[in-house]
């Protein structure tokens, strides 16, 4: 019997998945490895290494690593947004009474923080990502925040009397604070408590808020 040297040793194969689960896998090792190294950084290589698959199988399921990249972001995009429509519903689906506001403002904060901690450093695909120089890359990679904002916007149009445009900017304001707060407990988490920080945070937010809202609000009863 003949000895394969070491540095002739066949890569070990990963074991045959249906398609939809070695693209779920796929997807798992490239947020890992993106989240951690950055886009630039990583290689089709290495994420075919780390799948134990070859480069064709990888080919086959994502067309180019920005494809996979963006996949990537969708998926994350996707909770995010679901995370935030959970957090408005009350007050789509109304009728609105006094201290829902305010609720609404905590659930979208911790929304964040949650979204944040489950999701880890690939929650920085979204927020810190390194793949902006093309415009229509931007716009796919920021398309979770923006549709976010229309979100928070729409209930706060009603609420506040204010123009959409502003509305807008209250809703991009309120996020940007959301986030930068869940990001900052994500990396200090050791020292700082989820809820401490969501109630700090909507205190915060809740107080600039609350001083919008129109004087002739009708609420329901």
């Amino acid at each position: 019997m003949v000895e394969v040297p070491d540095d002739e040793t066949p890569r070990p194969r990963s074991q045959r998945m249906a398609r939809d689960e070695r693209r779920a896998q796929v997807l798992r090792i490239a947020q890992d490895l993106f989240a951690s190294e950055g886009f630039h950084h990583v290689s089709m290589d290495d994420i075919a290494e780390r799948a134990l698959v070859s480069k064709p199988v990888l080919y086959r399921h994502f067309p180019s690593k920005l494809d996979l990249y963006l996949a990537v972001v969708d998926q994350r995009g996707a909770d995010l947004l679901a995370a935030v429509d959970q957090a408005v519903a009350p007050i789509e689906q109304g009728p609105v009474h006094p201290g829902d506001g305010r609720a609404v403002i905590a659930a979208i904060v911790r929304a964040y923080l949650s979204f944040v901690e489950l999701a880890g450093e690939s929650s920085a695909l979204l927020f810190e990502s390194d793949v902006t120089h093309d415009e229509d890359v931007r716009a796919r990679v920021e398309s979770a925040s923006s549709q976010a904002a229309h979100r928070i916007a729409a209930v706060l149009g009603p609420v506040t009397g204010l123009p959409a445009q502003d509305c807008h900017v209250i809703a991009v304001s309120l996020i940007s604070l959301a986030q930068g707060a869940a990001t900052h407990r994500y990396r200090h988490a050791d020292t700082l408590d989820s809820e401490h920080v969501a109630d700090l945070v909507t205190r915060l937010a809740w107080a600039g808020v609350q001083g919008l809202i129109r004087d002739d609000f009708a609420y329901g009863g």
